[in-house]
């Protein structure tokens, strides 16, 4: 039996964390986001480059997210108007 993390969201598109493993996975991404983003500030890289590289960490944890809440949720991902 599968266990699943997320759950349709009632209104718009997506997925809600419903079990402790979904918001653990939100909650990382968070935290990775947030991490690459003090690093970039701390080490004082400035211009393109640095945006660049946010920009590419940005995309593969929201990606990465993504595919995991996909994969893990009950039913699936389309647009909801609520009942």
């Amino acid at each position: 039996m599968t266990t699943y993390w997320f759950k349709p969201k009632r209104y718009g598109y997506g997925a809600t964390p419903v079990t402790w493993q979904g918001w653990a996975v939100t909650l990382g991404t968070v935290i990775v986001m947030l991490s690459a983003a003090s690093v970039v500030v701390m080490t004082g890289f400035r211009g393109h480059s640095a945006l660049a590289a946010l920009l590419a960490i940005y995309a593969i944890c929201i990606g990465t997210l993504w595919f995991i809440s996909r994969g893990k949720t009950d039913g699936e991902w389309r647009w909801r108007w609520g009942k």
